[in-house]
């Protein structure tokens, strides 16, 4: 082991073949062979130096070229002070050249000195893999240990640094977790991260999340399917409590992207995700499904999320997070008992909106679309155009509901029809409105009964 500790890898990304791989100092021969090749001009100073003060000759040359190879050029004037052991090598009109027999070796040596440091250096480096060869299960063994430690040390590191919980892992199907984090959303945000509880089981196996777009709805899904992942792999997660039961695969429908040079529209990426989760999830999995059918028309998209949430429920029967703006699939959890209804909560404060990153029990009251629209700059005459046209369509549903079902105006209570402002009263919680709130909800209800 000593050879192989003297052996040093120089340049780990240098090839064999182009040198440099064993590390100087390892073997006097091949530091000779290098500094010939890499030094030469050291040498020929040296050596020009040391001719100049044992001739007298202050004009004295030793240099090269690539025809007559080394030499030691004297001027004509200083002929007579040639020294005999000099042997001329060539006559030039003002000067002479002469050879010397250091010169000549140093000559033989350099000019085959790369290629034999090279050569040199792979028989050495053969040598050492003949010495390793014998030494692998031991360095396997020792890698391995190495990159475990290595894994554990960051982990309790981490685990440290983040205030990380050790996880359960539970056989017991199900997950639950107490103010669970992104563990990266709150290492980057300037704000205090808001903790979430999560609890699926058996009882409760789809989450219908609903709520203003930055309200929070990604973060709760995705801090979800890395808390299970860090969970499975050994790691300390984001929460104060977490407890998880078997997992076989993760599956996710988030974001939006295309794939144009195949031929495949967003909407088409879309759908081929989903229907890679509904062909493939198992009750084990655990799914993520955000904004599915926002890609096609809104009857369409509402069909298609619809019967993909149906479908996940009561035939795939997965563990299942799944945010919508569709307001018609809150009414799933009334269909099926494993189906509940969550919602990321805001409140507005005069013409803005307030998002409070809470997940809490129930649908949302509102999705806070003309508020987000505002923050993120569209002016205020789109807005305003906005919030027209919206209490213009509400009131054409509720109309058109009327003809289909006959009901009178005055039958805002009954049971065969929803005026939207009865939906509104049902979705709020007075004890929650402050006076300027109240005041505005009453208003909002007079306009849609107007």
């Amino acid at each position: 082991m000593d050879l192989l500790n003297r052996a040093i890898i120089a340049n780990p990304p240098t090839l064999i073949r182009d040198g440099g791989v064993i590390a100087p100092g390892y073997h006097a021969e091949l530091d000779e062979l290098r500094n010939l090749s890499q030094h030469a001009d050291h040498y020929l100073t040296e050596l020009e130096q040391r001719e100049k003060a044992a001739t007298g000759i202050a004009n004295l040359k030793v240099n090269y070229n690539r025809v007559h190879g080394y030499y030691i050029e004297i001027s004509r004037l200083n002929a007579d002070k040639t020294p005999a052991h000099y042997r001329r090598k060539q006559t030039l009109k003002g000067a002479e050249r002469y050879i010397t027999e250091e010169l000549k070796a140093f000559e033989d040596k350099v000019l085959s000195a790369r290629e034999k440091s090279l050569s040199f250096e792979k028989a050495l480096y053969e040598q050492l893999l003949e010495i390793l060869g014998a030494a692998v299960p031991v360095l396997q063994h020792c890698a391995a240990a190495l990159a475990e430690l290595d894994v554990l040390v960051n982990f309790a590191e981490r685990a440290d640094s983040l205030n990380l919980t050790a996880p359960v892992l539970s056989q017991q199907p199900g997950i639950h977790i107490e103010a669970g984090r992104h563990p990266v959303v709150e290492q980057v945000s300037e704000l205090p991260f808001v903790a979430n509880d999560l609890k699926l089981s058996d009882q409760r196996r789809m989450l219908i999340i609903t709520g203003p777009n930055m309200g929070g709805k990604s973060t709760y899904m995705r801090q979800a399917a890395l808390i299970v992942i860090l969970a499975h792999i050994g790691c300390y997660v984001p929460a104060q409590a977490a407890t998880i039961g078997p997992v076989d695969k993760i599956f996710t429908r988030i974001g939006a992207s295309d794939d144009l040079a195949s031929g495949r529209s967003t909407f088409m990426v879309e759908m081929s995700e989903t229907a890679n989760i509904l062909n493939n999830a198992t009750a084990n999995s655990l799914v993520l499904m955000d904004e599915i059918g926002r890609g096609t028309s809104t009857f369409d998209g509402l069909s298609l999320a619809w019967a993909c949430a149906s479908h996940l429920a009561k035939q795939v029967k997965a563990f299942t997070l799944f945010a919508t703006h569709y307001f018609e699939l809150t009414t799933l959890a009334d269909e099926h008992k494993a189906i509940h209804n969550v919602h990321l909560d805001a409140i507005e404060h005069g013409d803005k909106i307030i998002f409070l990153h809470t997940v809490k029990d129930g649908p949302a009251s509102q999705s806070y679309g003309l508020q987000v629209a505002a923050l993120a700059g569209v002016p205020c005459a789109v807005i305003d155009q906005a919030k027209a046209k919206l209490q213009q369509l509400e009131n054409h549903a509720y109309l058109t509901q009327q003809a289909e079902t006959g009901v009178n105006q005055l039958d805002l209570f009954s049971t065969n029809a929803c005026h939207p402002a009865v939906c509104l009263l049902e979705q709020s919680h007075p004890d929650e409105l402050s006076p300027r709130q109240a005041l505005a909800l009453v208003y909002r209800l007079k306009g849609m009964v107007e």
